[in-house]
């Protein structure tokens, strides 16, 4: 994830800054991977893979793996 993600506009921040302020400090050491994923690959850089698809489907409404984001239907 950088500094210049634009999310869609269903899609925003978790509300709890702390935990938001820790994960962005750790992708910022790692390169940009979720730190939630063992395997360091290009599928899970933030925002990863996994999230995207469910940011495509019309059913999903929630958090993505590690709770960073949280999208709306």
């Amino acid at each position: 994830m950088t500094e210049k993600t634009v999310l869609p506009a269903n899609v925003r921040l978790s509300d709890d800054t702390a935990y938001v302020e820790k994960l962005r400090k750790v992708m910022a050491g790692n390169g940009g991977y979720c730190p939630c994923r063992i395997q360091r690959t290009e599928d899970n850089i933030c925002i990863c893979t996994e999230f995207r698809g469910q940011i495509a489907d019309p059913d999903f409404e929630g958090f993505c793996h590690c709770k960073l984001y949280y999208k709306e239907k």
